[in-house]
């Protein structure tokens, strides 16, 4: 199958919101996770009992690998390779988003100590905590989903999350994907 059609038949974006949504049911503060995105004709040739949990009309199917190792996620990524039969991938990680203002403010910090300013971000008043997922298909394209946690106001408000797309959120991120898929 080129991998023009995958792309065409189901968006990488459709591919990362489901991911996104099958990470953020099972709630927060869980490591990254990666995806490998399958043509899902391929996966039930090998594995028929799924039939009956995939949806062959959907080209592609992420497919949860085992848990990335502890430590940096950049050497994690640049050690993966993967076979023909995957045409993409797609990784899930919580991060925390601060204002422009406040980033500008730990840009010495950044330089200095990434491990402190992994705390000085975590830390700031002003921080808010999101899961980023970017998906990424060998024919370049790629597609970036981010959950904005939301915060209950103090009317007793639920919580409610802001869900934000665009495939400009993680160019670096994208970037690390995109270089597994390629030998």
């Amino acid at each position: 199958m080129p991998s023009s059609e995958p792309s065409a038949a189901r968006p990488v974006a459709d591919l990362a919101r489901e991911v996104e949504e099958f990470v953020a049911a099972g709630g927060w503060d869980q490591p990254p996770q990666l995806f490998a995105l399958v043509p899902t004709a391929a996966l039930l040739d090998e594995q028929p009992e799924l039939a009956g949990q995939l949806d062959r009309a959907n080209p592609l199917t992420p497919v949860a690998q085992d848990a990335l190792p502890d430590g940096d996620l950049g050497e994690s990524l640049g050690r993966i390779a993967w076979p023909e039969i995957v045409v993409g991938c797609a990784l899930a990680q919580e991060i925390i988003v601060l204002p422009p203002d406040v980033e500008a403010e730990l840009e010495g910090v950044a330089e200095a100590d990434g491990d402190r300013l992994r705390r000085a971000a975590a830390d700031h008043p002003r921080r808010t905590e999101a899961r980023l997922v970017a998906a990424v298909l060998r024919d370049g394209e790629q597609a970036c989903v981010m959950r904005l946690r939301g915060v209950s106001a103090e009317g007793g408000e639920e919580a409610v999350d802001e869900l934000v797309e665009s495939p400009d959120l993680a160019p670096n991120l994208i970037e690390a994907l995109t270089t597994t898929l390629h030998p």
